[in-house]
């Protein structure tokens, strides 16, 4: 159960990792746009082969159906309310954050670690043997989140206590939420765990086609299609070996 924690901070403690780099170390936009796009390869390819894979082997074509759907509605509709409200942007690295936007970028950044960090809970369930795929890809995406929405909020007079805290929370609601998927779904039937692995993957392909795709295209340019199949890849060789 503990291990289920233990690795969701990992994988939650890269945004925190990304904010300190941002704060201290000056870093190109290009390269914060290279590592963005790798990290939407690796995240397709986690969420295609270990969450989708999974779940139409385990639980069938209806239950991974409905699970697909569901995460990916219920992103797009929470991506709604907090792109208004001022985190529209928030992997941008140059975004423009308004009054609120802050707190904006918090909810935005928990929406998307949440179901990322409960499959990696999950995923200890099965062989006791976390999902190195997922939490290698979690990692490798939620670098470039916490540079490049530091930057921004750091343009825009947040102090850095201000960014660490809310960092900080972040790394210790990933760390919650992979230990609920642990306990919380310890005994669920194979059609449960298939429709919430297929939700997870739903949510995390909205999230890397809204926001993530795009900041990567602006930052690294005509490159970052080259970039993405080569995380793509990586994601394969992963699966293939882990």
């Amino acid at each position: 159960m503990w291990n289920a924690a233990m690795w969701g901070g990992i994988s939650g403690s890269a945004v925190l990792i990304g904010a300190l780099a941002a704060m201290f170390i000056p870093i190109r936009k290009k390269i914060i746009g290279y590592i963005m796009a790798f990290g939407t390869g690796v995240l397709i390819g986690a969420a295609a082969y270990e969450l989708l894979g999974d779940s139409l082997n385990s639980g069938g074509v209806i239950p991974t159906s409905i699970g697909f759907v569901a995460g990916a509605f219920i992103f797009t509709f929470f991506n709604y309310i907090v792109s208004k409200k001022g985190a529209a942007e928030r992997k941008r690295s140059e975004q423009k954050v308004a009054a609120s936007g802050g707190i904006a970028i918090f909810i935005g950044t928990i929406m998307d670690a949440i179901p990322e960090s409960i499959m990696i809970g999950a995923s200890l369930l099965e062989g006791q043997s976390v999902s190195f795929l997922l939490v290698i890809a979690i990692f490798i995406s939620n670098i470039p989140e916490g540079l490049s929405s530091t930057a921004g909020m750091k343009d825009n007079g947040y102090s850095k206590q201000k960014i660490l805290i809310l960092w900080i929370a972040v790394l210790a609601i990933s760390t919650f939420a992979s230990w609920s998927g642990y306990f919380f779904l310890d005994g669920a039937s194979e059609a449960v765990m298939a429709s919430i692995a297929a939700f997870a993957g739903g949510g995390i392909i909205a999230m890397v086609a809204s926001t993530m795709m795009p900041e990567a295209y602006d930052d690294s340019g005509s490159t970052t299609g080259l970039i993405t199949s080569l995380g793509l890849l990586v994601s394969l060789l992963l699966n293939n070996f882990s």
